[in-house]
């Protein structure tokens, strides 16, 4: 396995461009599998749950082929299974399940894993299923779902899923008749499935808010996406430049969805000049301690919590964090505080008391955003930290080593050969 030496105490400075969204490109990938023929995909992130996804297709029979644009032909598709060994790395495969049992009636899909930050059961992706008329079994692991045609029905979600809409929103696109999805997620990558979806030929309206009407069609045709920018991303540069006390050009970016962010970054002291497609951030004076509550778009992500909460390690006072989207999201607090961070966690929210300085300290990786936050710590942090297990930040950070590294950051990769 791979680990990140960083020495930190550098203040950042310089363009960083904004990659593709990961949580974008995959449900886009597996709204593929609807449509028979070639489909085309640009700004498309070199990430590794990308290729997850790629191999999962190509285990289908579709072929994928990688270069300036991603494309996928699913002419070939033989295989309507979504085995174990391609699914335990990543919850996102599940998005196989509703174009699968849609076009062609049945699919076999492993559940899901990804990262360990609590329970995030599919049980809103197969209730809907069952609504629509599909037959569900549980066989040894897998996920088996059947239906001659699906079939429209008015479907209320008993909490906000994005991936549960998502997989819905395709499968409803091939049904007979009109779904109705009400308490449906609103983020800007259902948005973009929509899109992406109606170029296809489906009939959608509503995308973005908490109801969405899909009448359903009987074909749909391949079609050419632009993935969009990935705004997880986007925050955790912000969050950079504040850290380090830097000065960075953020490009290629939609500053309009990462609105939540940027109010509550800039309460902290944050500057930024936000433009239509970039924004400029720089880190000045006291970092100021303020209270944040994760929630769904457009509220501040979750996704952002633990980067935030780095930030909030270097205060000028005391931030109340409360997580309100997952149950078990304070896994990188034992690594912030080896760094000497002061953190105490109470039951779904967390009491950030800010240091006066970071130490470089060996820590461990535990999911993609615990990852980031702990790159976020050791930029900031006196001497150098040793960041291993890594390989989660490769399933959401394209380069981000060469990225940091173009504005200044002192941080280099290398074999880890304790395997830790």
């Amino acid at each position: 396995m791979d680990k990140l030496i960083i020495e930190g105490g550098i203040a950042l400075e310089g363009e960083v461009p904004i990659s593709g969204a990961k949580n974008a490109a995959l449900p886009l990938m597996a709204a593929t599998l609807l449509a028979r023929g070639r489909h085309g995909f640009s700004n498309v992130p070199r990430l590794r749950d990308i290729r997850t996804m790629q191999n999962l297709l190509g285990h289908m029979g579709a072929l994928c082929e990688s270069g300036e644009e991603l494309t996928i032909d699913t002419s070939g598709i033989a295989t309507l299974e979504a085995p174990y060994d391609l699914v335990k790395t990543m919850r996102a495969s599940v998005l196989v399940l509703g174009p699968l049992v849609a076009r062609y009636q049945r699919a076999r899909v492993s559940l899901p894993g990804g990262c360990a930050i609590g329970a995030r059961p599919i049980n809103l992706h197969l209730q809907g299923l069952q609504q629509m008329g599909a037959d569900i079994a549980l066989e040894h692991g897998y996920v088996v779902a059947t239906a001659k045609r699906l079939h429209g029905a008015a479907i209320t979600f008993d909490q906000i899923t994005v991936t549960g809409t998502e997989n819905l929103l395709m499968a409803a696109s091939l049904a007979q008749g009109t779904t109705i999805l009400r308490n449906a997620a609103c983020e800007p990558e259902v948005v973009a499935l929509a899109e992406y979806l109606r170029k296809m030929g489906a009939r959608i309206e509503g995308a973005g808010t908490e109801e969405i009407t899909i009448e359903g069609v009987t074909e749909l045709t391949p079609a050419t996406h632009e993935v969009i920018p990935d705004r997880i991303e986007l925050g955790t540069y912000l969050v950079a430049a504040g850290i380090t006390h830097g000065h960075l050009q953020l490009t290629r970016c939609r500053p309009e969805h990462v609105e939540a962010v940027i109010r509550k970054l800039q309460m902290t002291g944050l500057k930024m000049e936000v433009r239509e497609q970039s924004i400029e951030a720089w880190g000045t004076g006291e970092i100021q301690s303020v209270d944040m509550k994760t929630w769904p778009y457009p509220g501040f992500p979750t996704d952002m919590q633990a980067q935030f909460m780095a930030l909030m390690s270097l205060g000028n006072g005391v931030s109340l964090i409360t997580e309100q989207i997952f149950e078990k999201r304070y896994m990188h607090v034992s690594e912030l505080r080896r760094m000497g961070a002061n953190i105490e966690v109470e039951g779904r929210s967390a009491v950030v008391r800010g240091v006066g300085r970071l130490s470089g300290a060996p820590v461990m990786a535990t999911d993609l955003r615990a990852s980031a936050s702990l790159v976020l710590a050791a930029l900031a942090a006196e001497g150098t930290t040793e960041i291993s297990r890594v390989y989660h930040l490769d399933r959401g950070y394209e380069a981000i080593e060469k990225k940091l590294a173009a504005v200044g950051a002192r941080i280099h990769r290398v074999r880890d050969i304790r395997g830790a």
